[in-house]
């Protein structure tokens, strides 16, 4: 314990290194990083023929080891102890005659001007710049001058570095604000992470002449599994970069040593653009019981299914773990902007890099199997891409279900993992009288899914139970076809819900407010919605529109009739920072709820979707509701944060569970019209079995 400084300041004292090494003798002092470690990238920038410097050289052995493996044979060492200095050449003596060992100090070097090629510093710049106090600061300054000075235009400074972050901003901006060309490279761990933890990193600094004016700055980065360099813009973004992969390092290894209690989630990015590439899901299960063949599995979920509950979802991953009886499982997650080649490829690239994050008791030599749905990776089309004001950055996808089922989804690119609308797309049959294909003929690609819409089908299950509370309405059939009806839905998206109610409601007229004009768009050109008689789309803000319509209802006599049967919120919200994805708050306050109760006939029915994962909020927000609206009902779905509530103004409409079951039979009924197809898997009366009075 003697051989540790009483402050983090004696790391710049001659005195503390003097005595350091008088007490620690002749066994070498390595930082860290071992040779072997750091010849790759010594390799690439010290040349035979060059005239290498070592500041701070202590009683390493790097530079032996580079002498003596024909590296470079040129080679000063100084140090600040005199007694490192005589142990160093005593130990080298005749062995090395090229090689030489000087006292010095690198803060006032006697050297001239442009003497050495590279400037070589192994923890030397740790040690000094142990905080940021002026007088540290300021000795840092007169070190990078010095070595600035006897370096050639050309020259390197090579800084083996744990990278601290103040420590790498200070060399970045110094070195980049003087024209020099900065490079980080981390450095290729040994196996042995045991012993240490975080990755070492070399900063190559390479000397140019200064252009007076030029606020030109070149910042690139090397990871240790690429040789090709990447660009960074700004000396905060190469300090950001460095800190992710010393943040995987510290997972790595406490990932090796424990089991995960909570589930961890990473990105690998694509090595050119920077982008992620996969998003990565470590699950341990405490249920499974470990053997030899059951440790660890990778799952690679297949493109567009990532979504799912199953996937998507800790309760879900947890469960997919124990199905699939591994203690360990990683799930990856395919990105949209980026190409695959199969399932090999995928497992050739991952391959060393998801060995990190096996479990700890792993076999040596323990082959890891590669799992997935039905052994292929997915497919995925993206059939348009835009950017909107309102809504942001967007794409309409293609991808493949189970077995032959292929489905269109509109997401916003702001919240990735969530679908914001979804429909199936219909296999397409052989006319009457068409000829198969021959055999011999080309076939059409498994990959180009089909191009028509399934209008009949709704694919998400909270539009499902939408659909379903219609059955709440007064009277003794809900919507019989012979009543017109008229329902206001806010919220278009890619346009299934109001479809699907004009569709299959042969008498409502919908109207439908949509605050983005490019939804209307999106979901003409790629859902098969479209206007007619019976639907209207308003393009506005829900909240204007229904205070319009409000206001409009207030000054008519008081038998004048309210204007809808139905009205429906299905809104996302934009501020993603509130602990509710939809609606936006604004639509669930007090005042803007009594407008809708305004609008809304007394025997009529509010379905609101509700995405609230803040309990807090959530009360709040059910609380407001009950003091507008007397009877309200409730609809859970399962595996999802969505809760449907279907709000009435008037408690004189309460039915219980045995009374809804018969309305939706009989509204089911009414609208499998003859001809009609209708999809036998959605059944009304089931969405409506676990629905509750709040």
């Amino acid at each position: 314990m003697e051989l540790l400084p009483r402050s983090p300041g004696e790391f710049g004292s001659a005195r503390y290194w003097e005595r350091f090494f008088r007490q620690r003798g002749k066994r070498p002092f390595e930082w860290y990083g071992a040779f072997p470690e750091l010849c790759p990238v010594l390799h690439k920038y010290v040349r035979p023929r060059d005239k290498v410097l070592v500041v701070g050289c202590g009683n390493s052995e790097l530079s032996e080891q580079m002498y003596d493996v024909g590296m470079c044979e040129d080679i000063v060492n100084i140090d600040i102890s005199d007694a490192v200095i005589r142990q160093m050449q005593e130990r080298s003596g005749s062995k090395r005659p090229k090689m030489s060992y000087l006292l010095m100090d690198m803060l006032q070097m006697d050297f001239p001007d442009a003497h050495f090629q590279v400037v070589l510093d192994k923890g030397t710049l740790d040690a000094i710049l142990t905080d940021e106090e002026e007088a540290t600061l300021a000795k840092v300054d007169k070190m990078f001058a010095e070595i600035s000075r006897v370096l050639q235009v050309g020259g390197r400074y090579l800084c083996v570095s744990l990278a601290q972050a103040h420590v790498l901003k200070k060399a970045v901006e110094y070195f980049s604000q003087e024209g020099w060309v900065v490079r980080v490279h981390q450095v290729a761990g040994s196996g042995d992470k045991q012993q240490f933890v975080l990755p070492v990193f070399v900063y190559v600094m390479t000397k140019f002449r200064k252009i007076p004016g030029s606020a030109l700055q070149i910042l690139e980065i090397c990871p240790e599994e690429q040789d090709k360099p990447l660009r960074v813009e700004s000396a905060e973004r190469l300090v950001a970069a460095v800190k992710d992969r010393q943040h995987y390092a510290l997972l790595c290894s406490q990932l090796s040593k424990t089991p995960c209690g909570e589930q961890v989630s990473l990105d690998l990015c694509d090595k050119e653009s920077g982008r992620p590439r996969y998003t990565l899901h470590v699950v341990d299960s405490p249920l499974v019981k470990s053997s030899r063949d059951n440790h660890f599995a990778i799952f690679i979920i297949p493109q567009g299914r990532e979504t799912e509950w199953l996937f998507g979802t800790e309760e879900g991953r947890r469960q997919l773990v124990a199905s699939a009886g591994f203690v360990r499982l990683v799930t990856v997650a395919l990105h949209r902007e980026q190409h695959y080649e199969g399932m090999a490829g995928i497992q050739a690239e991952l391959s060393g890099k998801v060995m990190e994050l096996a479990p700890p008791g792993l076999p040596a030599r323990q082959q890891v199997p590669f799992l997935s749905v039905g052994g292929d990776i997915g497919v995925r089309t993206v059939r348009h891409r835009d950017t909107s004001p309102l809504s942001g950055e967007y794409v309409v996808e293609d991808v493949k279900g189970d077995g032959t089922c292929y489905f269109r989804r509109l997401v916003f690119l702001h919240n990735r993992n969530v679908v914001q609308s979804e429909a199936r797309l219909l296999v397409p049959t052989p006319l009457p009288g068409q000829k198969k294909r021959r055999k011999d003929k080309k076939k059409p690609s498994p990959a180009e899914p089909p191009a028509a819409i399934d209008k009949s089908y709704l694919c998400c299950e909270h539009h499902k139970a939408m659909v379903a509370g219609l059955c709440l309405l007064g009277g003794p059939n809900p919507l019989p076809g012979d009543k017109a009806s008229t329902v206001l839905v806010v919220g278009l998206g890619g346009g299934s819900l109001p479809l699907f109610v004009h569709d299959y409601f042969l008498q409502a007229n919908v109207a439908v407010v949509e605050i983005d004009p490019s939804m209307l768009e999106v979901a003409t050109r790629w859902f098969g919605f479209s206007e007619g008689d019976r639907m209207q789309v308003h393009i506005s803000d829900g909240l204007d529109y229904v205070a319009k319509l409000a206001a409009e209802v207030s000054v008519l006599p008081p038998a004048a009739p309210a204007q809808y049967d139905a009205i429906m919120f299905d809104v996302d919200s934009k501020d993603l920072t509130v602990g509710m994805s939809c609606p936006p708050p604004a639509f669930v306050e007090k005042p803007f709820l009594q407008k809708v109760k305004t609008i809304l006939k007394p025997e009529g029915v509010f379905v609101l979707n509700l995405v609230c994962r803040d309990a807090q909020l959530k009360e709040s927000v059910l609380a407001t509701l009950r003091e507008v609206f007397p009877l309200l009902y409730t609809r859970r779905i399962e595996g999802e944060v969505n809760e449907i509530l279907f709000c009435q103004p008037s408690p004189e409409g309460r039915r219980d569970p045995t009374e809804l079951g018969a309305r939706a039979q009989t509204l089911e009924g009414a609208l499998r019209q003859p001809g009609c197809h209708w999809d036998s898997s959605y059944v009304l009366a089931d969405m409506l079995q676990d629905i509750k009075i709040l």
